[in-house]
């Protein structure tokens, strides 16, 4: 499974580890993704998805079932 958010669209990005010496090695910078079971009114069920700790606050904000009709329009499973 991949680290992608498909609520905000967050993915991996790499960037530099920069030491006291200011020496600089790549590394990479997940996206904070939590495997949540989210209530569905509208379904009558739960849903699973792995989702950022943004786009919690996303769904909080704007309600599970409009948040769920968007990724379903853009062929999202869940």
């Amino acid at each position: 499974m991949s680290k992608y958010c498909p609520v905000t669209g967050k993915k991996p990005m790499s960037g530099n580890r920069v030491s006291h010496a200011n020496n600089k090695s790549r590394r990479v910078f997940e996206p904070n993704l939590h495997e949540k079971r989210l209530w569905s009114p509208a379904l009558g069920r739960f849903v699973r998805l792995r989702v950022s700790a943004r786009g919690l606050k996303t769904i909080d904000k704007r309600g599970v079932d409009v948040v769920l009709a968007e990724l379903k329009l853009q062929g999202v499973k869940f």
